[in-house]
């Protein structure tokens, strides 16, 4: 570690046992190793977010679902000039998946704004 970098010095900060409790259940929810380095980040870039990855995969996942159905539909399209109803069906069965968790995570994102 950098001389700049070393954390030689010790900082002590009282609080009451509600807010210690309030800080361990933050600290429990970051999902980060240590209560140092979440202290840190909470002083320094004001808000931790923690991602949950296998949401996120699971959203990655629902997404590339739909492209991949609309460019069936859409070659299909340009081979018979048809569109079948079960196929516009199965594309909107899958954006209604994925709407509300997108739409929570939008009202999260619009949350760190301000």
């Amino acid at each position: 570690m950098k001389d700049e970098n070393k954390r030689d010095l010790y900082l002590k900060v009282r609080v009451s046992q509600a807010e210690m409790d309030a800080i361990k259940k933050k600290f429990a929810n970051s999902g980060m190793n240590t209560l140092s380095g979440f202290v840190r980040a909470m002083i320094f870039e004001e808000y931790i977010v923690h991602i949950d990855e296998d949401e996120m995969k699971r959203l990655c996942n629902l997404a590339s679902n739909i492209v991949n159905n609309i460019n069936q539909i859409a070659r299909r399209a340009n081979d018979t000039n048809m569109v079948y109803k079960e196929d516009i069906e199965e594309v909107k069965s899958l954006a209604c998946q994925i709407i509300d968790p997108l739409l929570f995570l939008q009202t999260k994102v619009l949350q760190l704004k301000h």
